[in-house]
């Protein structure tokens, strides 16, 4: 009986204490994609690592390697792969051969790939338990496999493989979960027709490393240093970085379809900017209490646009693809290696503060980091001498978390000598010795105190463990995924088409990959170095802003970013006359998403807009509460309001939302915007109204046959919109026209065919309420972007 001829011989030779210990139960670990490069590079090395950690745990042990290769040719790969195993250099020489010999012997490969093949290894592994007189503790099914084959094997194993009853179930699932938020609740859904949520350990392995896990226990242990600093008044930024001197190549299938992004920032550097910005549970322990502050924290998270990022790509990755993949010699490809994106958080305790995510391959140096980097108020008028002392106020006060590699080459935690010496766990990390090299940010190792793990851990070594002991701490959860993708999709498909800067790779870089944060943008440092592949066509700066009439009116085109700025000043001129004029200005805005791009521009770049003297109304709104994401009000919100400092008593949200009730007619919510206007405007006539055009000749929410609003004498209205939410409120055609400036905006290709026939049409407003405007006294400006005009 081959298990219990390896527990005597363990027990021979004082591996096990004693015999009665063996009784807690057996586990069987399954490793499906036993011969991948994950298990050779890592997975195998953690469960022999496993067993010898756990060998005298009282639990008894064997582990299956399957894939779906013949079971000759399969068995030959795994056990060259066992056969090179490594002893870790605190373990007994003599004991780790010993059990090195036994952990081979406890391990086989199979052939998985049929629902036969996964009842005969059930049927092996209760014969090996009713031969051994063993009892089931639990198995351990470790997905080392691409996620389309997820489901097929969760079926097999929910429907033939299962322990009996009284014995646990542990699933281990590796990355990718998903594509983007929809891919991934679609595999949510399908696995939990199969696992319930406990039984599954989704592995993001960079949770193992000693530097990360150790985030939430250094906020915890510390908290008496830093609850007064941890905070936007002392934060100055955080940066949370990934960089790999390595290419892609060999892995462009992957690649191709994921890029950096998922790759990296999704899912490892996200993980870490959840337990910098969460809020501290009572009790750290309690993988739930941990669970719902990360979700807290997602949810605090501010969303990404398109200016949050920059995206690279070193070159030779294109080459890399057309020769693994087959590509033709003229495909192009679009996918990032390299990216920087700036976060920000709306909690009260991290508004306004940076926290920077970035990671690529063929950078200058392998490492991985996360630095909190605190505000420094001193001045210290001392000479050099005193000033570079490393307890100067006036040097960096900063917290480091080494991942790994880099000039340290091993994770660390590392905190500036002025700010405070840190509490760290004596049984897991040791104060490293004084030493001024190297230096880390600029600074001498000897201005920080240094802790380096008392054993230094393999992550998957870490994770596997926390697997077989049920800790669901370390693993990703499904809401924990779900809340993650609902964050990075909006980013990933605004950029999915974006092509990104080239890069030569490793130190010739130089600074061509320095990005900046330019007011809430991320934007590189230096241009990109052109090289035109029709140098004799015209290129895009070649088109200046071009003054002409559209429907008989002045017409400004560019292209957007131009555009947008020339609408951004001349709203500002705009104000500023009307200040000067009348002491105040009066502006109505339109929701939807083309005045997006213009809120940021003024929120960000136009500080001299006179917004102390501006009141803010809404051309229209749906009828939903104010918070919804749907609310043009939340819109303008998110964009402008909260950037800029008009007086609260100027904004005049639409009153869509009475009585716990939305825009019932009873509750007269048009009747008192109207009111409201007559009583704050003078002769109810806006200093100016920015308008945009839909695809169907609707503006404001006025639609096409729209019974209300585009004659007679009222000044708001409820409508009914073609598309959910359908209910409406808005300005009416007559009022709109008694402004005294209106500017309408238009972007994108996606208007080029409205456009072009609003420049034929006359006054039609009931087919195109576009039409209708008009200004009586006013005047009406054109904003349209060239592929709007031009297609």
């Amino acid at each position: 009986k081959m298990l219990r001829t390896v527990l005597c011989t363990v027990l021979f030779l004082g591996a096990l204490p004693a015999l009665a210990e063996v009784s807690q139960g057996h586990v069987s670990v399954v490793l499906l994609g036993a011969t991948g490069d994950l298990a050779k590079k890592y997975l195998w090395q953690g469960l022999f690592q496993l067993y010898l950690d756990h060998v005298s745990s009282g639990h008894s042990f064997t582990f299956h390697g399957a894939a779906l290769t013949a079971l000759e040719p399969g068995q030959r790969l795994m056990f060259d792969v066992l056969k090179k195993l490594s002893c870790p250099q605190d373990e007994p020489p003599d004991r780790c051969a010993v059990l090195k010999d036994q952990f081979l012997k406890l391990s086989q490969y199979h052939q998985l790939k049929t629902a036969e093949n996964y009842t005969a290894l059930n049927r092996e592994i209760e014969m090996l338990l009713r031969q051994e007189g063993l009892k089931e503790a639990g198995r351990i099914f470790y997905f080392s496999v691409p996620a389309f084959a997820y489901t097929d094997i969760a079926r097999h194993i929910n429907s033939s493989c299962r322990p009996a009853a009284g014995a646990w179930l542990r699933v281990a699932l590796e990355k990718p979960f998903g594509h983007d938020l929809e891919s991934a609740r679609q595999l949510a859904a399908e696995l939990s027709g199969f696992f319930r949520e406990e039984e599954m350990y989704r592995v993001d392995h960079y949770l193992g490393k000693q530097a990360v896990a150790h985030i939430l226990p250094f906020r915890d242990q510390n908290r008496q240093f830093l609850d007064p600093i941890w905070n936007r008044h002392h934060v100055e930024r955080v940066e949370i970085v990934l960089k790999e001197t390595v290419d892609a190549k060999g892995r462009t299938s992957f690649y191709e379809q994921y890029g950096v992004i998922r790759d990296v920032l999704q899912n490892h550097l996200t993980e870490a900017l959840v337990f910098l910005t969460m809020e501290l549970p009572s009790n750290l322990s309690s993988a739930g209490e941990v669970l719902q502050r990360k979700l807290q924290a997602f949810q605090s998270l501010r969303g990404l646009e398109k200016s949050s990022a920059v995206v690279g790509q070193y070159e030779a990755y294109g080459s890399h693809v057309r020769e693994e993949l087959q590509q033709d010699q003229d495909y192009v490809s679009t996918t990032p290696t390299f990216a920087g994106v700036l976060v920000h958080s709306d909690s009260l305790r991290w508004e306004g503060v940076p926290f920077l995510l970035a990671s690529g391959k063929a950078l200058d140096e392998r490492v991985g980091y996360v630095r909190v980097l605190f505000k420094n108020r001193a001045y210290c008028p001392q000479s050099g001498t005193l000033r570079d002392a490393g307890s100067s106020q006036c040097k960096a006060k900063q917290i480091v978390f080494h991942i790994g590699h880099g000039a340290l080459n091993t994770p660390a935690v590392l905190v500036s000598r002025n700010l405070f010496k840190p509490i760290m766990p004596e049984s897991s990390w040791k104060e490293a010795a004084v030493q001024p090299e190297p230096h880390v940010f600029g600074q001498p190792l000897s201005d920080y105190y240094v802790y380096n793990p008392v054993k230094e851990r393999d992550a998957y070594s870490v994770l596997i463990s926390s697997i077989y002991h049920g800790r669901k701490d370390f693993f990703i959860t499904t809401e924990n995924l779900l809340a993650s993708w609902e964050f990075w999709t909006p980013l990933l498909d605004s950029i999915s088409d974006q092509p990104p800067r080239l890069y030569p790779g490793g130190v010739e870089n130089q600074h061509l990959l320095d990005f900046e944060m330019v007011g809430g943008d991320l934007a590189f440092a230096l241009a990109e170095p052109l090289e035109l592949l029709h140098p004799e066509g015209p290129t895009p700066s070649d088109y200046k802003a071009i003054q002409a009439k559209y429907r008989q009116s002045p017409l400004v085109s560019a292209w957007p970013e131009e555009l947008v700025s020339q609408l951004a000043s001349d709203m500002e001129r705009a104000a500023s006359s009307a200040v000067a004029r009348a002491g105040r200005f009066h502006l109505a805005l339109s929701g939807g998403s083309s005045p997006v791009v213009l809120f940021q521009r003024l929120a960000r770049h136009h500080y001299a807009f006179p917004w102390r003297y501006t009141h803010v109304w809404l051309v229209d709104e749906r009828c939903v509460p104010l918070t919804d994401p749907e609310s043009n009000f939340f819109s303008l919100h998110n964009h402008l309001l909260q950037s800029v400092r008009v007086p609260y008593f100027n904004v005049h949200p639409m009153p869509v939302h009475l009585n716990q009730r939305l825009c019932v007619e009873e509750d007269r919510g048009a009747e008192l915007y109207a009111q409201e206007i007559t009583a704050l405007v003078a002769n109810a006539s806006f200093d100016l109204v920015l308008l945009g055009m839909g695809t169907d000749g609707h503006t404001a929410s006025l639609f096409p046959h729209s019974e209300n609003g585009l004659e007679g004498a009222q000044t708001v209205v409820l409508t009914e919109s073609p598309v959910k939410p359908h209910q409406r409120m808005s300005l009416s055609l007559p009022l709109i026209n008694r402004a005294r400036k209106v500017f309408v905006l238009v972007l994108g290709k996606g208007k080029h065919n409205i456009t072009s026939l609003m420049s034929r049409v006359g006054h039609e407003p009931r087919k195109w309420p576009i039409s209708g405007v008009s200004p009586s006294s006013g005047r009406l400006v054109w904003y349209v972007d060239y592929e709007a005009l031009l297609g």
